[in-house]
Order: structure tokens, then sequence, then C-alpha cells
């Protein structure tokens, strides 16, 4: 199987997923939770931050990775950080990243099925 469709099946079934619990059970997660987004966010920024810089070396475009480094990542550290004091706002966009992840994986993951 193609690696591609690996990444978007991923973030499609996997984060997508995550994402949706998080975005709409709120506060009403376990406590566990947080930590694990906590720790997700962190590996979020440094496994982007090192796709960034080898692509970088190798004259790639790196947007997707800064969009990880400086969006979803912190996101995740700070909902992780604050846990259930979080506020409802954090908790929306979570929802909108899931949807876009679902969304955008899901278009270039029927792109990739039809080569």
């Amino acid at each position: 199987m193609n690696k591609d469709i690996l990444v978007h099946l991923f973030h499609i079934i996997i984060v997508g997923s995550l994402f949706l619990y998080v975005g709409i059970t709120r506060n009403n997660m376990p406590t566990i939770m947080y930590s694990v987004l906590f720790y997700l966010g962190i590996i979020v920024i440094l496994y982007h931050i090192y796709k960034a810089y080898n692509y970088l070396k190798l004259g790639k475009g790196i947007w997707v990775n800064l969009i990880h480094i400086f969006i979803v990542g912190p996101i995740l550290i700070y909902i992780g950080y604050k846990g259930v004091k979080t506020a409802r706002l954090f908790y929306e966009i979570v929802l909108m990243l899931a949807f876009a992840s679902i969304g955008y994986h899901g278009y270039y993951l029927v792109q990739a099925l039809q080569k």
C-alpha cells in the first residue's frame, strides 16, 4: 500500500476520530486524556520540526509542518495543560481541526485511489 494512502487513512480514522471525541466530549473526558493530549502535542511539534528540517534540506514545502508546529501541537498542549478548566473555544478549534483533517485527507485519499 502506498505511503500516502496510509498517511491519509491515519489522519481520517485516528486523528479525525480523536479530535471529534475531544471536541464533542469537551470537559467530560477522563482525566487521563488530558495527559495524553499534552504529550501528543509535544510529539506532534517535535516530529514536524524534524520533518520540516529535512524538507528544507530537500527544497520541499513545509507549510503542512508549520500548521502542525504552530497550531495543532500548541492547542493539544494547552488543552492538556489546562485540563477541565479549558475554555470552550479550544474544544471548538479541535472540532474544526477534526473536520479539516477528515475533509482534507479524505479528498486526497480519493485522489490517491484514483491513480
